[in-house]
């Protein structure tokens, strides 16, 4: 890394404007605003320059009082604040460092990322590529050159945020979204089976412990913004990836203008137990969010207080649980289209197995699509080397359960009498004995897709498949109802 200041780095006899312009051309722009920054013409001059020329550019905010007019192509930038105070601390100067570092990295990945798209064939080859979101004077320097389709990184922008672009004629867009995407899945009930995993050393891994967290919200960002129904099951009262689904909801209910709802939350017995908290919550969501209650199945109900938690302590209490867990899942899937799947925990669970391994064989037996992503660790990562080498992998034999799971042996024991335990020999048939073509066939990808899903860790790529294949299976849906209509 280099740097360049104009007053130390110009040498007498050059031209200044000549040497500042040319410089920027191949630098990080890092404008530091102070009151009078956006009312200096040099200033101006040199963020128009970057922007020209598609560079990277960090907004230091360190205002003493305040600005007159805050110049409107300095915007659309990541921006740092920091004290206005001299001389500026050492964490300060970092801040501004990492900052410009990480957009530098961002802004030419986004660059490469969607160039290696656009030679996939996912944007059109007469599209401009571009690093952030559209503004209005890029849109019309690039008019002036031809360009009708503008195709920015992920994420979209909502639509009251783009609706200017209407008044030019351009289209703009994400790779994974353009506006012929609307009602796309209007039609589909997508489960979602994805639950953390202990991602271990990300020197051994390297998978990031937010990787997963961003997989799910990107998945219910791009379900719902195509009218998709998500189907979860568990608690959405946590934070992360459960509350993002609830602003996506919130977001598309306000944009379609409509009562429906887009999102049910799948509840086993005694999770749905009510109490205060859970009573508040349901009314400040009940008109985005359909709770789908789950009872106790009826040959262990006697003699248990449905109106009173118990907790999955003690094996008595295990089994009552894992039996409700079941239950809810085979009710959610069989209410489901589609099933997409990640991560998973091997061990820790309350069920009678992982619950995305529970799911994934309810899925397979119920003939489900089912979209495995391997790449991401956890039980699906399993699940997928035991397909790919025919051979079932050991975290998902009985005696590896037992091994790492404390009280899961008393647990079978006490199911088998009632027949409720976890077939082992059954979830080794299944798995060894469905191929890459069998589950690529019923989700509509290729073979190759399907195995490049398993095999991708990359969010982009595998959201772009799973939507693929989504897409396939509504048309087919459509297809096949028009032609039963017609006869």
């Amino acid at each position: 890394m280099s740097r360049f200041f104009d007053a130390t780095e110009i040498s007498p006899g050059f031209k200044f404007d000549e040497e500042i312009i040319k410089h920027i051309k191949e630098s990080t722009l890092v404008a530091i605003g102070s009151d009078a920054y956006s009312s200096r013409y040099w200033c101006q001059r040199e963020i128009l320059c970057a922007k020209q020329h598609q560079r990277p550019i960090i907004a230091v905010d360190c205002l003493q009082d305040f600005e007159d007019r805050v110049f409107p192509a300095g915007s659309n930038v990541p921006c740092v604040h920091v004290s206005p105070d001299t001389p500026i601390s050492e964490s300060d100067i970092l801040r501004i460092l990492i900052a410009t570092i990480l957009e530098t990295i961002r802004h030419l990945h986004a660059q490469k990322s969607l160039e290696y798209y656009q030679s996939q064939n996912w944007i059109d080859n007469d599209c401009a590529i571009i690093s952030r979101p559209p503004e209005i004077r890029q849109v019309i320097d690039l008019k002036k050159s031809g360009k009708q389709k503008i195709c920015y990184p992920e994420p979209s922008l909502y639509s009251e945020e783009a609706d200017w672009l209407s008044h030019f004629e351009v289209d703009a867009f994400t790779p994974l979204w353009n506006k012929a995407e609307d009602g796309a899945l209007g039609c589909c009930r997508i489960g979602i089976s994805i639950s953390d995993n202990p991602v271990g050393n990300y020197s051994d891994c390297h998978l990031h412990a937010d990787h997963l967290k961003r997989l799910s919200q990107d998945l219910a960002r791009h379900l719902l913004a195509r009218a998709g129904t998500v189907i979860y099951g568990g608690d959405l009262r946590k934070d992360g990836f459960t509350h993002f689904i609830l602003d996506e909801a919130i977001a598309l209910k306000t944009r379609l203008n409509t009562d429906s709802i887009h999102v049910e939350n799948h509840l086993a017995w005694p999770l749905h137990v009510s109490d205060p908290e859970i009573v508040a919550w349901r009314a400040k969501y009940s008109g985005i969010v359909k709770t789908v209650e789950h009872d106790i199945p009826d040959d262990i109900a006697k003699g248990i207080d449905k109106s009173v938690f118990i907790a999955p302590s003690g094996t008595d209490n295990k089994y009552i649980w894992s039996r409700c867990l079941t239950r809810m899942r085979e009710k959610s899937i069989e209410l489901s289209h589609a099933r997409i799947c990640a991560g998973g925990e091997l061990a820790g669970y309350h069920g009678k197995m992982s619950g995305v391994l529970e799911e994934i064989i309810i899925s397979i037996e119920k003939n489900k699509p089912i979209f495995l992503l391997g790449a991401f660790g956890g039980v699906v990562a399993e699940v997928c080397k035991t397909i790919l080498d025919k051979a079932i992998a050991e975290p998902i034999t009985e005696h590896w359960q037992i091994t790492n799971n404390g009280g899961y042996f008393e647990l079978q024991e006490k199911a088998k009498q009632g027949s409720q335990n976890a077939d082992y020999t059954k979830i080794k048939t299944v798995l060894e004995g469905i191929s890459v073509d069998d589950l690529a066939r019923s989700s509509g990808l290729s073979s190759d897709d399907y195995q490049r899903l398993i095999e991708s860790p990359f969010v982009d790529e595998c959201v772009h498949l799973v939507l693929k294949g989504l897409k396939a299976l509504a048309s087919a849906s459509v297809s096949t109802k028009t032609e039963g209509h017609d006869e």
